[in-house]
């Protein structure tokens, strides 16, 4: 099959689209309607620019102070953004499901391909693997998604970035106490701690701390959170400031696994086991610490530092029966890793060094030890769910130490130059000290690195319209839990890294019709880095030779009318293997299984500070592939959720009610997709209409 997808066609379609809002601009002219502009600066992109300048698809998402939602899972928030697919699979043990433009689909659990950052500090392993889990939804001030050719400027693994910014602690200081409940015994208690500071080198702070628990929508699907984060913040008399964060998550969660197709049909809220035989579950334990240092030393130039350091613990018990653990080569059903890592980022920022110029030069080191066990699911009485003996025991190293620059150029009064260039070097090292019998030394070491230019013209067309074009290299390694197996339970030091080249044309507008953007985007890539197949829990990955993702993005928002506010959005990826891959289901034009091709996403919210507010909001999925051969898929949805609160003030007292139904009409769906399940149990079912409720007090000083 071959792609439909015609960038000629679209370049043209946004010359028509830009046609049409500069004529909508200028009607405007007489208008006696006032026209907000907020003046947002953009951070992911380290621009210096407003979102309506900055020559790239960044999307800035603002936590709303009347939050009508449990306040667990990102999926909450960033709803709508326009090329993220975002699947919440209601499954604690394995994480939300994440892409962007197709970049991260073959994760089967964790988040691959997309780098994302907590205040600056990365929630995203030096490998290339993240999570969201650590992220506090209680403090959280806002989150910016950066897609596109612009996210390379951040090395390995960036197909797309997410900053999470914790808020600053202002005015009196307070204490916030809340408790939400719903479907399935959910329950969540958190407390938050914020106040500023009087005098210029006194921190101010937010210190926030949550207890989840929910028996689960599935059967074996129970789990607990505990989630704490602190931020201190002082911003001292020579224009210095330093953020202090600490942070801390532990999870226990249970795992219901992915359903084959008879399954689902049955009963989508089983487990896959019927027997719950292996008590399938996952034990996570995390705590890192960083500082941020941002030091203007004159008008011209600028200091930036972060330094940052955590620890992780994972144990995982898998659904392994246990003949093929027999053989002396498995590696057991049980993973039990502990990592530690640290890492820093400096750089410099020079402005008017020449007329209308700003300069970037940094250097960015990351480095990580993991010391990686397996075991055996069973105990010597042959019970499962238990620790046996050991299978594997090896020690993991990897660092990387990436010098980046960027220049930034306005050289006429409505064109400006942004380039990049980062050059970006990953060293993977394996010791393996468990060597017993057949089971050979699989200890080894490998070297990936590449060159990334970027480069993105931008043109002011308007006071109010700015279009852009875009190109940049971009680099993804395979992550230490995609190398740890291969076919014959060795490390796979085979798989190669991936490569691509990405291009982007681009409209934004902001106007009295609201804010809008177009973006049309193509990436090609040369050895992709694909699932291999998974075979009880058990994920290995290759490389394709080549793959093509383009598509269409587009978005509006608008402030109605006094606090009525809408949204809209629309994603199309057209992705593709684009060549064949031998002794395997995949032809040229065979679809890249765990991307929906279509999804759209459109919101109604009445929002005032005080007293009764409201939302609505609709959301679109399309069938996903759910393997190489395209042989199934999950169906496409469209899901329905509606949510009411009231907020009271008085004095120093503020009380704050919700209630929220999801899934409104009980739509029958899957939310996720196991890619290349060699045992064809490749659905994760959503939860049906669910609802939840919450009361939060604060208490000012």
């Amino acid at each position: 099959m071959q792609s439909k997808f015609n960038v000629t066609s679209f370049k043209t379609h946004l010359l028509c689209l830009t046609a049409c809002i500069s004529q909508q601009l200028y009607a405007e002219t007489g208008s006696t309607e006032p026209v907000l502009l907020p003046e947002i600066t953009i951070e992911a992109p380290r621009t210096n620019t407003t979102w309506l300048k900055t020559p790239a698809s960044v999307y800035r998402v603002q936590q709303a102070e009347n939050n009508n939602n449990t306040g667990v899972n990102l999926s909450e928030t960033l709803k709508g953004v326009p090329g993220l697919q975002l699947n919440n699979r209601e499954n604690y043990a394995q994480d939300l499901q994440l892409s962007m433009r197709g970049f991260g689909a073959r994760s089967t659990f964790g988040v691959r391909g997309i780098r994302l950052y907590v205040d600056g500090i990365p929630a995203t392993m030096p490998d290339g693997q993240g999570q969201t889990s650590n992220i506090d939804m209680s403090s959280l001030n806002h989150i910016e998604v950066l897609g596109g050719p612009f996210s390379s400027l951040y090395g390995n693994s960036s197909g797309g970035a997410i900053l999470t910014t914790t808020k600053q602690g202002t005015g009196k200081d307070s204490i916030e106490l809340g408790y939400s409940g719903g479907s399935h015994n959910k329950s969540r208690a958190d407390i938050v701690l914020q106040g500023g500071s009087e005098q210029a080198n006194e921190p101010s702070y937010v210190v926030s701390s949550s207890y989840f628990e929910t028996d689960g929508y599935r059967d074996h699907s129970a789990a607990n959170k505990v989630l704490s984060n602190a931020k201190l913040t002082w911003d001292l008399d020579d224009g210095s400031k330093v953020n202090w964060i600490v942070n801390h998550v532990d999870i226990n969660a249970d795992d219901p696994q992915g359903l084959n197709r008879e399954q689902l049909r049955q009963n989508p809220k089983q487990v896959n086991d019927a027997n719950n035989t292996y008590d399938v579950r996952k034990e996570i334990n995390q705590t890192q610490t960083g500082l941020t240092w941002k030091k203007p030393l004159n008008e011209q130039h600028e200091l930036n530092a972060m330094v940052y350091m955590g620890q992780r613990d994972v144990v995982q018990y898998q659904s392994i029966p246990q003949n093929p653990q027999n053989n002396a080569r498995h590696a057991g059903g049980v993973i039990d890793f502990s990592r530690d890592y640290y890492g820093t980022d400096i750089r410099w920022t020079g402005k008017d060094l020449l007329p209308n110029t700003r300069f970037t030069a940094g250097l960015a080191f990351d480095y990580m030890d993991e010391d990686r066990k397996g075991y055996e699911n069973f105990d010597a009485n042959g019970n499962f769910g238990k620790k046996g003996n050991i299978r594997r025991n090896e020690n993991n190293t990897l660092w990387n130490l990436d010098p980046y620059v960027q220049a930034s150029w306005n050289f006429l009064p409505n064109w400006t130059l942004d380039t990049g260039l980062r050059y970006s070097n990953v060293h993977y090292e394996s010791d393996d000290k468990y060597v017993v019998g057949l089971n050979k030394d699989d200890s080894g070491k490998t070297d990936y690195d590449k060159v990334l230019p970027s480069a993105a013209l931008s043109w002011n067309i308007a006071p109010q319209l700015n279009a852009y074009a875009s190109y940049a290299k971009g680099f993804e390694t395979p992550t230490f839990t995609e190398m740890a197996y291969s076919k014959d339970d060795g490390m796979n030091f085979d798989l190669k890294p991936a490569s691509s080249d990405n291009y982007e044309l681009g409209l934004k507008s902001q106007n009295a019709w609201g804010n809008f953007t177009a973006a049309v985007f193509q990436s090609k890539t040369q050895d992709d880095i694909v699932s291999a197949g998974s075979i009880n829990g058990r994920a290995t990955y290759k490389n394709a030779d080549k793959t093509l993702r383009e598509g269409v993005e587009l978005s509006w928002n608008k402030q109605l009318w006094r606090d009525l506010s809408a949204q809209a959005s629309y994603s199309y990826i057209d992705a593709t293997f684009d060549a064949a891959i031998p002794d395997s289901d995949v032809v040229k034009g065979t679809y890249i299984p765990g991307i929906a091709k279509n999804q759209a996403f459109a919101a109604l919210n009445w929002q005032p500070d005080i007293g009764f507010n409201a939302g609505l909001d609709v959301r679109y999925m399309d069938k996903v592939y759910v393997d190489d051969a395209n042989s199934d898929a999950a169906s496409s949805y469209t899901v329905v959720s509606a949510n009411a609160g009231y907020v009271w003030k008085q004095a120093d007292w503020k009380v704050k009610t919700y209630v929220r139904a999801d899934n409104l009409f009980d739509e029958n769906y899957v939310g996720s997709v196991i890619v290349n399940d060699g045992n064809g149990r490749f659905f994760e079912p959503a939860d049906g209409l669910n609802w939840s409720a919450g009361l939060s007090v604060t208490k000012a000083f």
